[in-house]
């Protein structure tokens, strides 16, 4: 018996009526690009950019540290563009020692250190950085790098954190790192030679060879500008106000064996009296605390008494004052800017790019 049905021809493969037919692994070829693309940059971009910050922390220390050094002594080897403690500052701010000093520039003129650091990886050109992901898109390596520079001078416009200002006649013949010493606010017979180079014009315009300056609202310390005069002292024996927890803190610090070094500002001439007086300022002095007597309870008074068993610093009774040396001191501190070098021991180091 014949079949009434016939079997249907084989399917063969019609291009023309499925013209979409092998667009999805275009696709996919097109997208994987793209994934690529974001891979490298979120791994390979996060992994520069961590770099990137452990190289400008390596910069930022060695060219702190050799400023420390410069603004020490121009002469100390360590302040050099050879200096091995740059080296080794950027090479322990990386993840496995794994960076260095590209190049270091000390101007003793201008008074700046300059670190630029790089990345310093295995089968890598110096500077350079292995990347992963975007080895894909034929990119093997990127180059990165960071620069610092810090400079160094006379402490000229900040927060003076006690409210005390030098005459400079109580530096004037005196050693820095000196003897300790007795400068009393108060009394007669201070500073009696003392004419701050005008002829005929008195040490004591105001009591004593140093005078309690205007704190800022509320605060202990008084905003100097050295450029400028400062107007206006607090007058009286007593202590000053709003100083309580900072003499505590000296208090706590010296007890512990801890030096305590406050920059204070220094006056050249004085006008005026009282709540008037107008101090002409010169910089600041570094002065390592050791004792003081400012009058009224503790902590406005401490080691005032024969300090160092020396008699002569005795500050009691009537007598109010500070008692200490003059240091060369080189402070870390972003309060103060740098300005003209001065002969009086204080020197600030900071950052400046």
């Amino acid at each position: 018996m014949r079949r009434l049905t016939q079997t249907p021809p084989p399917r063969t493969h019609d291009a023309a009526a499925h013209p979409e037919r092998g667009a999805v692994a275009v696709l996919t070829a097109i997208l994987m690009v793209v994934l690529l693309g974001f891979a490298a940059l979120a791994v390979d971009g996060g992994m520069l950019y961590a770099k990137r910050g452990e190289l400008q922390n390596g910069a930022d220390a060695a060219a702190i540290a050799v400023a420390q050094k410069c603004a020490a002594s121009l002469t100390d080897p360590l302040c050099s563009s050879t200096s091995s403690l740059a080296s080794s500052l950027a090479q322990s701010n990386t993840a496995l020692g794994r960076g260095g000093i590209a190049s270091l520039t000390v101007n003793g003129t201008a008074r700046t250190a300059t670190a630029t650091t790089q990345p310093l990886e295995p089968g890598s050109q110096p500077g350079s950085v292995a990347l992963y992901f975007a080895r894909v898109l034929g990119i093997n390596s990127a180059v990165v790098g960071a620069r610092a520079q810090a400079s160094w001078g006379s402490p000229s416009t900040g927060l003076a954190a006690f409210p005390l200002a030098f005459s400079v006649c109580q530096l004037q013949g005196k050693a820095i790192d000196g003897s300790l010493q007795l400068i009393q606010s108060f009394g007669s017979g201070v500073n009696p030679s003392c004419t701050y180079g005008t002829p005929g014009q008195p040490s004591q315009v105001v009591p004593g060879g140093f005078g309690w300056l205007q704190q800022n609202p509320n605060q202990c310390g008084a905003s100097i500008n050295v450029a400028a005069s400062i107007g206006g002292s607090q007058p009286g024996a007593s202590g000053p106000d709003y100083c309580d927890s900072l003499l505590k803190g000296w208090i706590a610090a010296l007890q512990a064996g801890q030096r305590v070094v406050v920059l204070l500002p220094v006056f050249t001439a004085v006008s005026g009296t009282g709540k008037g007086a107008v101090y002409t300022l010169a910089g600041f002095a570094a002065f390592s605390v050791k004792g003081w007597n400012f009058g009224g309870n503790v902590p406005n008074y401490y080691n005032n008494t024969a300090p160092g068993g020396d008699a002569s610093l005795t500050c009691s009774n009537n007598c109010k004052g500070i008692i200490g040396r003059f240091v060369t001191y080189v402070a870390l501190d972003n309060k103060y800017e740098v300005g003209p070098s001065t002969t009086f021991g204080a020197t600030i180091v900071r950052l400046s790019q």
